[in-house]
């Protein structure tokens, strides 16, 4: 059954180009050009990801985001015409899982899509594996981790970053190999996404996010995950 889509792109030309390059490349695909139509389909069926751009006529894509985030774990790759890099960082925050400015090459967002879904399927076939370190439990399956019982809240990308760096217990990561885990290798050098992404991570499973004990920052060479903590 092939993965299905969800385009929400107010320019016609540029939705009916993605739909047909995606629909080439063997996914179903919806697309809407106003948000609220959008988020109707989606409540009342299944996409594997969702492609978002974020200005909209009817709804900043903010809110789209973050009213999704409200009520689903799906990818979400943002699409940006805006410079300001704040969008991009704002819309990380909500639980976007990577983001795309305009112009963009659509093999560029052909292979972001496939690394976000990837992530999920890998989940999948890891389903009965639960890693323990004390009072944190990661349970790559379920694409969930719990923090003394309780759920951490995580968007999809997050989740990754904290899987990797719980594989890696106790060896150094750098920032450039966490974020080839977000964005499938297409990161740029100076980007601050995993910045954004470590704060809430660290804010899900940190006792005192400000004094983080189990992610650790290691100067000028990036993250440890501690092994030994409770």
């Amino acid at each position: 059954m092939s993965e299905h889509i969800l385009i929400i792109e107010d320019d016609p030309r540029l939705s009916e180009m993605l739909s047909e390059y995606l629909t080439t490349a063997k996914f179903e695909v919806t697309a809407h050009t106003r948000a609220k139509p959008a988020l109707a389909w989606l409540a009342a069926n299944r996409a594997d990801a969702v492609i978002l751009d974020l200005m909209l006529p009817d709804m900043d894509g903010l809110e789209v985001c973050r009213q999704l985030r409200a009520s689903s774990n799906v990818p979400i790759v943002m699409l940006t015409a805006r410079g300001d890099a704040i969008d991009r960082i704002i819309g990380l925050e909500l639980g976007a899982d990577d983001y795309l400015p305009k112009p963009f090459e659509p093999r560029e967002l052909l292979a972001r899509l496939r690394a976000v879904l990837r992530r999920g399927g890998e989940a999948q076939r890891a389903a009965t594996e639960v890693l323990r370190f004390g009072r944190l439990e990661i349970e790559p399956g379920a694409y969930g981790a719990r923090l003394d019982g309780r759920p951490c809240e995580l968007t999809a990308c997050q989740f990754d970053v904290l899987l990797m760096l719980a594989r890696n217990a106790g060896r150094v990561l750098s920032r450039e190999a966490l974020m080839d885990a977000t964005s499938g290798g297409q990161a740029e050098a100076f980007d601050r996404s995993i910045d954004v992404h470590m704060s809430r991570i660290r804010a899900a499973v940190e006792d005192d996010p400000k004094h983080p004990r189990r992610i650790i920052t290691v100067r000028g060479a990036g993250y440890l995950f501690a092994k030994d903590q409770d």
